[in-house]
């Protein structure tokens, strides 16, 4: 327990964590500070942009093999299955609709890239190597659970999916999903040399972006919060602080069964732990529109979101660390 307290206090202190610790308390504190819809969003374009090269050039060098499409697999696999754990547990702990409970496992079966973003700098802060195709499997888990969650609304009759077309559109050809998945392409077929061209503009300032991504992310959720009030239960804000555990758990089994490396089995934990918060809402809107988003987007940006940044990455890096004897 101190030790994971020694971690959890270390990346407290970091920068990135602290940028969103001060969103969040200048929100909170009702502070007029703000990020501009333009520059907001040219923050998040540049973080998917340098995370998805440098990820395909990892895979450039690394090669494909067994290994890549056997954690691919294990991503699409959890992406899926984790909605239905999500809504068993929403079930048990809140009294909301069958829609509303869809739609919110929905978001905890896809993924948070920032928070994936958060651990690897982490990871690289104290010299722990991961697997470079990690960044492929987070693109994988984007959009399955969203399956999940319609097969779920639909069985329980709760909800009328429509616009069929339109969703689709949604799912894979949503900005976040198609920004990731061609940068990763670039950086695949430019490899390294391609990385070194441009080393300057997605190594070296990537972290001083991140803050202030964050810096926004913090203003955000604590709006979200603050707006909030009566909307959720005891029971979802439970739900919110014990789901990612049980995500990370089941990320730390399929890490163990894919014979990851440490930093390999933290990365597919913190993806397993994680709630999306840019692509399942825009699906979300389309598919089951009468489901309340304030839910959702409260959930996974306003209580997981900031648990896993604080408390969460260092716990599932000392478990990992237990468990791999790393």
């Amino acid at each position: 327990m101190d030790n994971i307290l020694a971690l959890a206090g270390a990346n407290l202190v970091s920068p990135i964590i602290l940028s969103f610790v001060l969103g969040l308390v200048a929100a909170l504190a009702r502070s007029d500070l703000s990020f501009p819809e333009a520059i907001a969003k040219g923050l998040s374009l540049y973080l998917l942009f340098a995370i998805g090269f440098k990820g395909g050039a990892g895979v450039a060098a690394h090669g494909v093999d067994a290994r890549l499409i056997a954690a691919l697999i294990a991503g699409v696999v959890l992406s899926l299955l984790l909605p239905f754990v999500a809504f068993a547990l929403l079930r048990l702990l809140t009294r909301m609709s069958n829609t509303d409970a869809a739609a919110v496992a929905g978001h905890y079966g896809s993924i948070s890239i920032v928070t994936f973003v958060a651990a690897s700098s982490l990871l690289a802060g104290r010299n722990i190597p991961a697997e470079s195709y990690m960044v492929a499997v987070a693109a994988a888990m984007e959009a399955p659970a969203i399956l999940s969650a319609l097969w779920l609304a639909s069985r329980r009759k709760g909800g009328s999916q429509r616009g069929g077309a339109e969703l689709w559109h949604e799912i894979l050809l949503n900005g976040s999903i198609v920004l990731l998945l061609g940068a990763f392409a670039i950086g695949w077929i430019t490899g390294q040399e391609g990385l070194a061209e441009i080393e300057g503009f997605i190594v070296d300032p990537f972290k001083g972006v991140l803050c202030l991504f964050l810096l926004d992310m913090g203003v955000v959720a604590g709006r979200g919060l603050r707006s909030s009030r009566g909307v959720l239960s005891i029971g979802a804000v439970v739900f919110g602080i014990l789901m990612p555990l049980v995500g990370a758990g089941l990320g730390l089994v399929a890490g163990l069964l894919l014979a990851l490396s440490l930093g390999g089995v933290v990365l597919l934990m913190v993806l397993g732990a994680s709630a999306s918060y840019i692509a399942v809402p825009a699906a979300m809107r389309v598919a089951l529109p009468e489901a309340n988003p304030a839910l959702s987007l409260t959930l996974s940006l306003g209580i997981t979101f900031p648990f896993n940044l604080t408390l969460g990455i260092p716990l599932y890096m000392m478990l990992a660390t237990a468990v791999t004897g790393s």
